[in-house]
This record gives C-alpha cells, sequence and structure tokens, in this order.
C-alpha cells in the first residue's frame, strides 16, 4: 500500500491516469492556472495568483511521463535604475521526466505520486531562472542622480552638480579672495 501525498484538487497536480503506462500514449493540456506565492527574485516577480496559461504535453515513455510545456505569465516588479514600477510578461519553455519509480530515477529526479505529477516546481525553476536580475523600464532608462536622486529623465541632458575635489577645497576659497582683491 503507498501512501500519496499529492492532493488531486491541488491546482498544479495533474492526473496521468488516461496516459496508462502505455509507452507512446500522449495528450495536451491547456490550463490556466492561479500563480504560486513567492515567485520572484529580487526587483521582479510573478504577481500571487495571476493567471499562468499553459500549453502541455504529458508522453508515456519507458521510464515515466515526460512533460513538456510552455507558460505565459504577467510580472511586476521595479526598474533597477529608476525604481519605477513596471509590468511585463514572460514566456518561459520547460521539459521534465517524471519517473514511475525510484529505483529507474537518480536522488534529484523527479517521481510520480501514484498517476499524480506536481507542475509546480518545474514551472518555478522555469520562471525564476528566466526573470531578468536588474529589470528595467526600458532599455534607455537612464536612472536616478546619483547626487540628488532625481529621476534624469525627467531632468533632461543638462542637469548637472557642481563637484569640489576635497583635496582642492581650501584653494576654491583663495581664487574668490584674490577675484575680489583684483576688482577692487
Amino acid at each position: 500500500m503507498s501512501l500519496h501525498s499529492l492532493d488531486p484538487r491541488a491546482p498544479w497536480v495533474i492526473s496521468t491516469h488516461d496516459l496508462g503506462r502505455r509507452p507512446g500514449s500522449m495528450r495536451t493540456l491547456s490550463p490556466v492556472l492561479p500563480a504560486p506565492a513567492d515567485l520572484a527574485v529580487g526587483m521582479i516577480g510573478v504577481p500571487k495568483d495571476a493567471d499562468v496559461e499553459l500549453d502541455i504535453r504529458l508522453e508515456a515513455v519507458m521510464e515515466g511521463v515526460l512533460v513538456t510545456g510552455t507558460a505565459q505569465t504577467p510580472l511586476t516588479g521595479e526598474c533597477s535604475r529608476c525604481l519605477d514600477p513596471l509590468t511585463s510578461e514572460i514566456e518561459v519553455d520547460f521539459q521534465e521526466l517524471y519517473f514511475y519509480s525510484a529505483e529507474d530515477a537518480a536522488e534529484d529526479d523527479l517521481l510520480l505520486d501514484g498517476e499524480l505529477l506536481d507542475l509546480e516546481p518545474v514551472f518555478r525553476d522555469a520562471v525564476v531562472l528566466a526573470l531578468p536580475l536588474s529589470p528595467v523600464c526600458g532599455e534607455d532608462c537612464p536612472g536616478l542622480c546619483a547626487e540628488c536622486g532625481i529621476r534624469l529623465a525627467e531632468a533632461g541632458p543638462d542637469h548637472r552638480h557642481e563637484t569640489i575635489d576635497a583635496r582642492w577645497a581650501t584653494l576654491q576659497g583663495l581664487v574668490v579672495e584674490q577675484e575680489d582683491d583684483q576688482e577692487g
């Protein structure tokens, strides 16, 4: 008797019952599932419960069930240059073999839980690896001014700060005094 740990009603759990264990049998699915929580890196991620559009092909092979698919989902975050909010979409491809038994599988391979498989870890890995580490609102985003923090896109090309090298700051005062002496 085997104890099943996957809940067949969970959104990311898929039944392979109709494939049987007949190599060559196949079926396709196109579900829209809610995004799992905590699917983000740094400044961008998939909003919890956002619609994830999937196109999946399940194929029975000798060792298990081969899952091949594409997932499309929205992203939200902030620009790493100017910190403005941003939204976009990402599309990722994934492929994973779920083994029938632990004897055929290596340590890190995924196993079927009876006739059920959990697609969430495969989807999570594919999305997290594809997320940009430094998302930008546009490739030409100039970011923020390092001196005052104003958005450089709003400030314009003439935005400048006078910087005086601290080693020469005392000499700056002498130049002003000397100019005053020449005027009088």
